[in-house]
C-alpha cells in the first residue's frame, strides 16, 4: 500500500437499509412495536421528544460515520424522508482508514 495515500473506505447504506434501522431503534426508544410504525407519520405522532431524538442521532453518527444534527430529524420528520436524507448524505461521505 502506498503510505501517501490513505486507504479509502466506503460506507454507505440505501434508504431502505437506514429505514428499517431507524424503525428498530424508534421502537426501542419509546417502547412500541416496530409493526406499529408507519414510515410515513411523523415521529412526533410517536411521542419522539428532543432528548430521543438526540439519541437516535448519535446513533446515526456511529451507522454512518459523519456528525448527524438532531435538528435534521425535524427537518425531516417521518422515517421515510429522514432514511433517504441519511441515505444521501451516506453516498457522499468518503471514509479514510487510518
Amino acid at each position: 500500500m502506498n503510505q501517501s495515500q490513505p486507504n479509502l473506505i466506503k460506507n454507505t447504506y440505501t434508504a431502505a437499509e437506514i429505514h428499517n434501522w431507524l424503525i428498530v431503534q424508534i421502537s426501542e426508544q419509546l417502547g412500541i412495536e416496530s409493526d406499529e410504525i408507519n414510515i410515513r407519520e411523523p415521529l412526533d405522532s410517536y411521542g419522539l421528544d428532543s432528548a430521543q431524538a438526540m439519541l437516535i442521532a448519535r446513533k446515526a453518527e456511529k451507522l454512518l460515520g459523519c456528525q448527524i444534527s438532531p435538528v435534521l430529524i425535524w427537518h425531516y420528520p417521518t422515517i421515510e424522508g429522514l432514511s433517504q436524507r441519511l441515505a444521501e448524505e451516506s453516498e457522499d461521505l468518503e471514509f479514510f482508514e487510518i
